[in-house]
This record gives C-alpha cells, structure tokens and sequence, in this order.
C-alpha cells in the first residue's frame, strides 16, 4: 500500500511540474505570437534588408542592415565647428572629427557607441524585439484609453544583451492590428529613472512603418516600470520631451 501511495504522490507531482511548463510554454510563446505578429505590421521582412536617413534633433543618422550585418552612422558639428562622424558596425566603432579617425578610451568608446545604437534600436522597433538575448513575458490584456493592449516584458541576457542589459522595457501592443502604440523602460545609467512613450505621427516609408513619440517621465526614478500604464492614465507622468524622426527617406 504504501509503494502505490508514493507512486500516487510521485505521479500528481509529475502532472503539476507538467501543466506548470505547459503553462510556462504557452505564455512564452504568446508574447513571441504578439511580437512576430507586429514586426509583420510595422515592416516584416523588409527589415531584414533596409537602407534609411533620418535626422534627430540636431544630427543626421543612417541606417544600413542586411539580415544580421549593419551600420549605424550618426554625423552633426560641435560647438567648436568640428564635423563629427560616428559609425557603428558589427565589428567596430569609429568616430571621425573632420575626416581623421581619432582613438577614443573605452569610456568614451561605450559611451558614444551606446548613444548611437539607442536611436537606432527605438526608431526600428519592434523588429529588435526578436535579437536572441530578448527574454519575453506576457503580462495579459491592459486597456489604455479604451482600446485592450497586449503587455509584454522585455529584459535582455547579459551575454548579447549590450552594456544595459539592466534595463527592463514594457511594450503595449494593440489587440487586434498588433500595432506598437506605447513602451516605457527603467533605466540605471545617469542616476536611473524610468520613461514612458506613446506613438503618434505613424507613417509608412519603404515598407516600413516610422512613428514618433511623446517622451513622459515619473518624479519617481524608481518608480515601478511596470506600472507606468497605469500612472499614464492618472494623469501622474509629465511630458519631457519629443522622439520626432525627421526628413525619414528610402535609400
């Protein structure tokens, strides 16, 4: 009696372990359903092979990637009238001031590649949603203005998940078209804080769709990120600034 007592034990065990993957296994592959499905909106394959320029703010950005091969280009002029050129490719970084490449110390280096790769990252999403360092979690349905959203959690490994891989990023993806309409993230550089963006301006150039962004902040820097759906709809967070790509073009 006793053995099949313990098989009885060793057997329910089993089917919880079973159904709790299970579960674990259907959230996981939700929350890549929703991302696949809004990459296909906003570009789909055409951002595996993309040429684009755009301007942010005051310097002038360019975008080139074939499937996992990319170039990331930012150039402006300092305040002293030197023309700066940044690139960032798979390989290296390389800062030119007025055509002469000139060595940087690795703080500079991290500092200056990581600001450039940034613009990048935010103004392509959410085809980086699926880079292999991405660990995803869906959160469930949450309704913002009266339109249901999919919240999905993104935190990146630190092996591949570059220098903030600390960070954590929310995404809300609308239910129904799948359409990228609000992120927020926590940041640790600088102090930390946590941001929270809402999309408008949405447009479509080469197959690919481009939106900017109305930037909110909390006074709270370690304000749960998480929560910042709901903070949005009290009214709690304030307008710092504009995400705004300008002059956006096929090349």
């Amino acid at each position: 009696m006793k053995i099949l007592y313990y098989l009885l034990i060793i057997g329910a065990m089993f089917l919880f372990v079973t159904a709790f993957a299970k579960q674990k296994n259907d959230v996981f592959d939700f929350s890549q359903k929703v991302i696949d499905e809004s990459i296909k909106v906003h570009g789909g394959k055409a951002f595996d092979k993309a040429h684009f320029s755009f301007d942010f703010r005051d310097k002038s950005y360019e975008y080139k990637r074939d499937k996992k091969a990319y170039t990331y280009t930012r150039s402006f002029v300092d305040k002293t009238g030197a023309k700066i050129t940044d690139q960032l490719t798979n390989q290296a970084f390389i800062r030119q001031v007025n055509g002469e490449h000139i060595e940087l110390d690795a703080k500079q280096e991290r500092a200056y590649s990581d600001a450039l790769n940034s613009v990048h990252y935010f103004a392509f999403l959410p085809y980086f949603l699926n880079d292999k360092a991405a660990n995803k979690k869906y959160l469930g349905l949450k309704k913002i203005k009266d339109t249901s959203y999919h919240k999905i959690q993104v935190t990146f490994a630190q092996e591949g998940g570059g220098t903030d891989h600390d960070d954590v990023f929310m995404y809300w993806f609308r239910d129904g078209d799948f359409t990228l309409d609000y992120l927020a993230y926590s940041y640790q550089v600088n102090g930390g804080g946590v941001r929270f963006r809402e999309a408008y301006n949405q447009r479509t150039e080469g197959k690919i769709r481009f939106q900017d962004y109305v930037n909110y902040k909390h006074d709270n820097k370690t304000f749960p990120v998480d929560q910042m759906d709901d903070a949005f709809m009290r009214g709690a967070l304030k307008e710092l600034s504009r995400i705004d790509l300008v002059n956006v073009k096929e090349l």
